[in-house]
């Protein structure tokens, strides 16, 4: 291999942010590293999406810790990816919640997924020692689930496919606040890798239906204000557009996989190149949406060794 993943490289520390962005509210982002929701309700703590080891989601309870002293009830899962799940123990919370699908896919790809993003991201899995195993959800639900927080209410949603076939959003209706994890992003480039292109833009038109006042993304700056909740929707419309009309087309002639590449470089680079895991996305990218584009619409399971395979073709057409 001539060349190593993008995410292999990236070894510098980010600066974290803990951002309240409604009414005990608040979003734990780190420069394009995966982010974390907290919601303080009146009684206990709901944290969104547990971070890639017990290390890293144990600086997110210190950043709890410094706003409330109330004990965190909930963890929940926006999807299965090993870096946003496999911190969950360090919380130490009764329920683990997640969607049906989520749990499904744990099942069918949850090890695999763990294995492939050791190997691409190891900054994110320092401390790896301490992940106790898989991540199993302790209660799911298939389309909507409502929690109380005392007289706080969280609202857990199926909105559609999208970032993976099991991504669930939460929203707090007093603040009109949303925690979206990856189906929106905010300058950091989307993995598509295990997405469903079709599916993602009518999932964000149902986010934009209850027009939030904020969002925390699943990447990238926390959303406060109108103007960047939308400028954050349509930017990640576009991402997602940009990377599978030139991989569909290529697709549709009977082209390669190294000739979508280029195709698909050549219109997002102008546009995404400054984003935030750009480069270490663009090659998972490419194979998902030249995979949907030739009919194939769960996505194919990635491995350390697909992984690898897969980038080998790339580098060498």
């Amino acid at each position: 291999m001539s060349k190593k993943f993008a995410s292999q490289g990236d070894l510098a520390e980010k600066q974290i942010s803990f951002t309240e962005i409604g009414r005990d509210l608040w979003a734990f982002t780190a420069e394009g590293d995966p982010n974390t929701g907290v919601i303080i309700g009146d009684d206990s703590v709901m944290v969104i999406d547990a971070q890639a080891t017990p290390r890293l989601a144990t600086i997110v309870v210190e950043k709890i810790r410094s706003v409330t002293d109330k004990p965190i009830k909930h963890v929940v899962l926006s999807h299965y990816h090993a870096v946003r799940v496999l911190g969950a123990s360090a919380y130490d919370a009764s329920e683990i919640i997640a969607s049906d699908r989520c749990l499904a896919m744990i099942h069918e790809r949850g090890q695999e997924d763990w294995d492939s993003e050791f190997g691409r991201f190891p900054r994110l899995f320092e401390g790896h020692e301490s992940i106790p195993g898989l991540t199993w959800p302790t209660l799911t639900f298939k389309k909507k689930m409502t929690v109380h927080l005392g007289r706080r209410r969280v609202e857990l949603m199926f909105l559609g496919r999208a970032h993976t076939a099991g991504d669930i959003v939460a929203f707090v209706p007093d603040e009109q606040v949303m925690f979206t994890g990856d189906i929106v992003e905010y300058h950091s480039a989307c993995y598509c890798g295990d997405g469903h292109f079709a599916d993602w833009g009518p999932t964000l038109d149902r986010i934009a239906a209850f027009a939030p006042k904020s969002i925390a993304p699943g990447r990238g700056d926390a959303l406060v204000g109108d103007v960047m909740v939308d400028a954050a929707i349509r930017n990640t419309r576009d991402f997602l557009h940009s990377t599978y009309q030139p991989a569909a087309m290529v697709a549709a002639r009977g082209g390669t996989l190294k000739e979508a590449w280029d195709a698909v470089r050549a219109e997002c680079d102008p546009k995404f190149s400054d984003y935030a895991i750009y480069e270490h996305c663009l090659p998972f990218n490419v194979a998902r949406a030249f995979d949907e584009a030739k009919g194939i619409d769960t996505p194919r399971i990635w491995t350390a060794e697909r992984d690898l395979d897969m980038w080998h073709a790339l580098q060498n057409g």
